[in-house]
């Protein structure tokens, strides 16, 4: 298992990766989304390229990228088959230790799954906002990680 900085051969993996996680972060919506490729989202697309990107690889193979820009967690994208493996975890850990000043990032208010892994790792919800994905209106929250941690695990 390594994490690394991706490199512009890595960006179809990742466009790949993305789109067949980015519409379960919005499945327990009471709306359906039809998902908005990241090559075609120019928003989400030139938000990820000013970030440090950085990608999950075992045996040559990359199972998940994660992306940091100042204190911002601005990407963590496992695809379906590689969950429940460790994979975000091992990312989320690696951003953690690599993000400058208190990190924070958004998250789909309904995507409960993302929420417990951020709030085990000391994040909690500091705002709740009403943005958009492909123009459909979605609440979303700004969690901000304020517990105390130790070992980038919360010690509650």
């Amino acid at each position: 298992m390594s994490i690394r900085t991706y490199t512009k051969n890595d960006l179809a993996t990742i466009f790949d990766i993305y789109s067949r996680s980015k519409l379960d972060e919005l499945k327990f919506e009471d709306r359906e989304f039809t998902l908005l490729p990241l090559e075609e989202d120019d928003v989400r697309l030139s938000g990820l390229m000013e970030s440090e990107i950085y990608v999950h690889q075992e045996q040559g193979k990359i199972l998940g990228f994660g992306a940091i820009c100042g204190n911002e967690i601005r990407a963590l994208f496992v695809p379906p088959e590689h969950r429940g493996k460790g994979v975000g975890k091992k990312l989320l850990e690696f951003l953690l230790l690599n993000i400058q000043g208190q990190p924070c990032l958004y998250v789909a208010s309904t995507n409960k799954p993302a929420k417990s892994l951020y709030q085990r790792y000391g994040f909690s919800v500091t705002d709740t906002f009403e943005t958009t994905y492909n123009q459909v209106p979605v609440i979303a929250q700004k969690m901000t990680r304020t517990a105390l941690t130790q070992n980038n695990r919360s010690v509650n």
